[in-house]
Formats: C-alpha cells, sequence, structure tokens
C-alpha cells in the first residue's frame, strides 16, 4: 500500500473502543451527480476508495441512501474484505425520494430495514458506528428522538451495531441520546462560516466524544471568505487547504471526512490539512462566522 512521507495530519481519536484517523474520507461524493445514481466513473470510485486506505485513512463516512446504494457497495467492491483497521462509520434515518430529496425515514420499521441494507450492501456483519440522522434539509430541528434512537440502541444489542451517534443534531437532542445510551460521535454541519456547534464541540471535548463537521469545506457552494483567501495566500496555500487545517487545529475532537471523486484531490486535501497554522491566522480567520 502506498503511504505518504508523514503520518496524516491531526494523528487519531477513539470512538468507543475504535482507533481512527482524525482526517478521514467522505464518501457521499462518489454517486452520480446531486448524490444520485452510480457514477459516471466507476474505475475512478474504486481508485478514490483504495487510494485512501492505501494512504493510510481508517474512518470512511457513508450512508445507504447515498445513491441510493451504489456507494456503499463501491466501498464494498473496492476494501471487502476489510482490513482490522479499517472502520466505517453509517447513517439512517433518512431515505431519498425521486426528486432528489431526503425525506425522513425515522420509524422503527424504517431504521431496522436501513440497518439491515447497510449491512447487506457493505458485506458486514455489524457496523461499526451508527448515526442517527435528524432534522431535514434545512437544518436540525426541534423534537424528541427517543423512538427512533432506543430502536438504534435495541439493534446494538442485538450485536448488530457497535457504537452510536447523531447526525443533524440540536444540542438538546444529543443530551437526550446520551440519557439513553452511550453515543461516540456527533456529526452537524460546522466549516469556518458555520459556527452555531462552537459551545457544543467544546463540551463533548470534555467528554471525550468525536464531531464531524460535514459539508467542511461548504458544500455545494464553496467557502467563500477575504480572511480566508488572505490567509492562505500568505501560506502561498488553497483557502480548502487552510480550511480544513482551521478544523483540525480548532478541537482535538474534530474528525474531518471531506469528499472528493479525484485521487489527486484526496491527496491535496490530506496535505493541506497539514498546514500549520499560527496564532495570527487563528485569530484571523476565527473572525468568519462570528
Amino acid at each position: 500500500m502506498r503511504t505518504l512521507s508523514a503520518p496524516l495530519p491531526g494523528g487519531t481519536w477513539t470512538l468507543g473502543d475504535l482507533t481512527v484517523t482524525r482526517f478521514g474520507y467522505g464518501a457521499m461524493q462518489l454517486a452520480g451527480p446531486w448524490v444520485m445514481g452510480p457514477p459516471a466513473d466507476r474505475d475512478g470510485a474504486l481508485a478514490v476508495l483504495r487510494e485512501a486506505a492505501g494512504l493510510g485513512i481508517t474512518h470512511i463516512d457513508t450512508a445507504d441512501a447515498y445513491g441510493p446504494r451504489f456507494t456503499n457497495q463501491l466501498i464494498r467492491e473496492a476494501l471487502h474484505p476489510y482490513p482490522d483497521s479499517l472502520h466505517i462509520v453509517t447513517k439512517v434515518g433518512a431515505t431519498r425520494n425521486h426528486d432528489g430529496g431526503w425525506p425522513p425515514a425515522r420509524r422503527p420499521d424504517d431504521l431496522r430495514r436501513a440497518v439491515h441494507e447497510n449491512l447487506e450492501n457493505l458485506g458486514l456483519e455489524t457496523l461499526d458506528v451508527v448515526n442517527l440522522r435528524l432534522g431535514d434539509a434545512q437544518g436540525p430541528q426541534p423534537g424528541s428522538l427517543a423512538e427512533a434512537f432506543e430502536t438504534l440502541v435495541e439493534l446494538q444489542r442485538q450485536g448488530l451495531i457497535r457504537h452510536l451517534g447523531v447526525s443533524n443534531a440540536t444540542a438538546e437532542q444529543v443530551a437526550e441520546a446520551q440519557a439513553t445510551a452511550p453515543i461516540v460521535c456527533v456529526q452537524n454541519m460546522y466549516n469556518l462560516a458555520h459556527r452555531q456547534d462552537d459551545g457544543l464541540i467544546d463540551e463533548l471535548a470534555e467528554q471525550g466524544i468525536a464531531y464531524v463537521p460535514f459539508f467542511p469545506l461548504g458544500g455545494f457552494s464553496p467557502l467563500q471568505s477575504s480572511a480566508l483567501t488572505a490567509v492562505a495566500s500568505r501560506l502561498d496555500a488553497t483557502p480548502m487547504s487552510v480550511a480544513l487545517a482551521w478544523l483540525l487545529q480548532r478541537s482535538p475532537n474534530i474528525l474531518l471526512i471531506p469528499g472528493t471523486s479525484s485521487v489527486a484531490h484526496l491527496r491535496e486535501n490530506i496535505a493541506g490539512a497539514g498546514l500549520s497554522l499560527s496564532d495570527e491566522d487563528l485569530a484571523e480567520l476565527d473572525k468568519i462566522g462570528r
């Protein structure tokens, strides 16, 4: 396997009893346009997954709703049988419709079916981590997660899930989940320009729980900021590299899962995340989104 000349930036973190690299890989972009259908370049998608594992990434984030099914099937084709060091984190709680929407699917039968479909398409007997996706496409929404989360706890007791987390959740829902069963991660939208979870990140860090930002580079619309551009120019780096490096330095419990369908871009992301930002850089960047 190919390896970088230095360890992956950020080192490692422990999800329960699973050690993962803080720099991971998000598989969402391996599906077709708008996360629907198969990839235009199937061989390229398989190559990215194999490169990620070959470079030492041990944390892959996915969902059976991506495609749907295509992304998990690609992961299985590229990497199965999985090495013991590789850990796949998936999510349930939403499905796809023909319009490309993400309607909720959090009834007990929906969740049981989703867990079994993830197991089948990934070729696993136990899922390492399952996040319960809450809210909607607009973001977290208030409301109890009790019935849905208790369903996943029961599947965990059956041995189908190793660890639990929540995604797209409010701080109140995180607390409600923790009152029911231990969680190892929270996966919410967060980046330089969207800082609504600053307090939650710090609370989770004190508890030893990972925070995994989705859309770390802004999502379908890349981050735009004069301050970000200025820091990147000073460091002779790309704005996206600086944004990833900032996340790793923001808190030790932040795990990165940037997605890409390009091997070259994957390597650029890893190298960029290894930038060392000075106190001056951090102070300038911290003004974004506040």
